[in-house]
């Protein structure tokens, strides 16, 4: 398995070379954001030098880069503390392959989500731009006199609707 698959397991203080500030700045995390992930066991343990300040290996922001794609896909911390025990206390890979193939079936159910409110702000968009260019008040604003109301297809697939699956709550 690569090094940068897995959770660093031991300190090796001689590859840790980046400053913590650097190792922010290299992740696009904030340095809150780097103490919460190790104290949460989601990276680490980060080295310490001789004065007990953190130094980042290439490997620990090769890892913390793995943990902010899966946070970026939805995972919650619970998810990626249990990712993170899977890379860590389970030899077998079916495990992490299970884990991760629920979580991209959850990903695809969002992407869905997603592109279904989209087609419906788009034909918003439309409609209420196509009113707005023939009802403005000359300045592109619809003004209220212009009787602009909801949208035919509104009856079809509501705004609320498609949204709320896009933000729906995620199972732990």
């Amino acid at each position: 398995m690569e090094a940068a698959d897995q959770p660093r397991t031991a300190a090796d203080p001689d590859r840790a070379d980046r400053s913590p500030a650097d190792a922010a700045a290299a992740t696009g995390l904030s340095l809150d954001t780097l103490r919460y992930y190790e104290r949460e066991g989601l990276i680490g343990p980060i080295a310490r030098d001789a004065g007990g300040r953190r130094r980042y290996s290439a490997d620990d922001v090769a890892w913390i880069g793995i943990v902010t794609c899966l946070r970026d896909a939805g995972l919650g911390i619970e998810d990626l503390r249990r990712f993170t025990r899977l890379l860590t206390q389970s030899a077998d890979p079916t495990d992490r392959v299970a884990f991760l193939e629920e979580r991209r079936t959850e990903l695809e159910e969002r992407q869905r989500a997603t592109r279904k409110a989209l087609t419906v702000l788009d034909d918003k968009i439309a409609y209420y731009g196509a009113r707005t260019e023939r009802r403005g008040d000359g300045r592109g604003r619809v003004r209220p006199s212009d009787g602009v109301g909801p949208h035919p297809a509104a009856s079809r697939v509501s705004l609320s609707s498609a949204v709320s699956t896009v933000v729906a709550p995620r199972h732990a």
